[in-house]
């Protein structure tokens, strides 16, 4: 079909074709993944789950350039990362992704603007604008006036806001988020995943691991996996909402 003259382009964030993932083990090698098909659109908010082994994990690792597979194609923002060497990867990660984990991983030592800053002090970002964009990033999640103290000074719920913060602050074109409720109880699992819907709202790509079916119902696309392939891909009431 031809585009549009006024149809906006959408693009692919992330291109999997054939994505596969084995192990060595005592037993032998183990497929974690198998030939795994998958694209994720610009401005997707996508839910990944999965029971234990089902290769969610391994999936989410080898989209973060954490891992690399052992068979496939993977296209992250156009460039096909399955071949690139380390240092590469970790070039294109920095520019191009944001990371939510579970346990937030902030440095107990530093205040939380220079928490949120980190990827810009690896990134060679001079320290008068790394500061002033952490700020920024702190006032978006709503604990600038936070922005000296230490993280065992907030509660978890905010400390989890650091850590999108500290995602946000290198204007990355895709979040991916690892089980960001995990450590949060109910009422604080939904503020957290309405600043996600934020920001998907704002164009961001987010995709997000987690095994909890109510927060799932947040994202816009489910997919889930089990023996190391996808079994269904569906849209959820939010894509239409």
């Amino acid at each position: 079909m031809a585009q549009l003259a006024n149809e906006p382009v959408i693009q692919s964030v992330i291109r999997v074709a054939g994505l596969g993932k084995s192990y060595e083990t005592a037993a032998g090698l183990f497929p974690a993944l198998k030939g795994v098909n998958l694209e994720i659109r610009a401005g997707e908010f996508i839910a990944i789950m999965g029971p234990s082994g089902s290769g969610k994990s391994t999936f989410m690792n080898l989209l973060g350039c954490l891992d690399t597979p052992t068979m496939g194609d993977f296209f992250l923002a156009g460039s096909n990362v399955a071949y690139m060497d380390k240092d590469a990867l970790a070039i294109l990660r920095n520019r191009t992704l944001g990371f939510v984990f579970q346990g937030f991983n902030l440095l107990p030592r530093m205040s939380l603007q220079d928490n949120v800053a980190l990827p810009l002090v690896y990134a060679g970002v001079d320290k008068e604008t790394r500061r002033a964009k952490a700020r920024a990033m702190l006032d978006k999640v709503g604990l600038g006036k936070y922005a000296e103290s230490l993280p065992n000074r907030i509660s978890g719920g905010q400390q989890q806001r650091v850590a999108i913060a500290r995602a946000l602050v290198n204007s990355p074109r895709l979040i991916l988020a690892d089980e960001p409720t995990g450590n949060l109880d109910s009422h604080t699992s939904e503020e957290i995943m309405r600043l996600f819907e934020e920001l998907n709202a704002e164009g961001i790509t987010i995709v997000l691991v987690t095994h909890e079916p109510d927060i799932a119902a947040h994202a816009k696309r489910q997919v889930k996996f089990l023996d190391g392939q996808i079994v269904s891909d569906h849209l959820t009431e939010q894509a239409t909402a």
